[in-house]
């Protein structure tokens, strides 16, 4: 574990000093993403906001704080997930990233999950759905189950779409449900 975490702190210098593309003109903070080296869930969102620019945190603004109630809700401990995003750099006015940028970085979350190994890992919103499973579009791949390397992908929307649509909020719930769900099961087929 001491060699991940070694790698896992070199990546994140890589990121810090990227400039692979035009958004570290823009960035206060990189966003790297956090949570433990063996975190057994890793959640995947498109790419940090505002707040998240400031302080280099992932989901600490208003969407944040609707993923912690929902990851509670499904009985899930925020501190025993690894969350990041698809970018690590703040898109000037919130923009949606674009597939160059996307391109550019998706190396830096490719070597995120090889070093921390992950049973689940859920895609929030249809950046990361489209950056990881290749799919454009969430209403496809919702709902649906995706094994790629020993682990399971669940799609589901950003939190931040559920502060617009109020009714996504059972949907993101339930599939968090899934990821937990999934997680406990590999758990308790190792300990048998």
């Amino acid at each position: 574990m001491e060699k991940r975490e070694k790698e896992l702190r070199e990546l994140l210098e890589c990121v810090r000093k990227c400039k692979k593309c035009g958004l570290w003109k823009t960035r206060n903070k990189v966003v790297f993403g956090e949570g433990p080296i063996n975190a057994k869930i890793m959640l995947i969102g498109q790419a940090p906001g505002k707040q998240e620019d400031k302080v280099g945190k992932p989901f600490v603004g208003r969407a944040g704080k609707l993923l912690n109630k929902l990851l509670r809700k499904a009985g899930i401990k925020r501190d025993e997930c690894f969350i990041t995003s698809v970018l690590k750099c703040f898109p000037p006015k919130n923009r949606k990233p674009k597939k160059q940028e996307i391109r550019k970085c998706k190396p830096y979350l490719l070597k995120q999950i090889e070093l921390i190994r992950p049973k689940v890992i859920v895609l929030l919103g249809n950046t990361a759905v489209e950056a990881i499973l290749g799919k454009t579009k969430l209403k496809e791949v919702r709902g649906k189950k995706f094994f790629i390397n020993h682990m399971l992908f669940v799609p589901t929307y950003h939190p931040a779409a559920a502060l617009r649509f109020k009714q996504l909020e059972k949907k993101i719930e339930k599939d968090l449900s899934i990821a937990k769900a999934f997680y406990e099961l590999c758990s308790n087929h190792k300990s048998n």
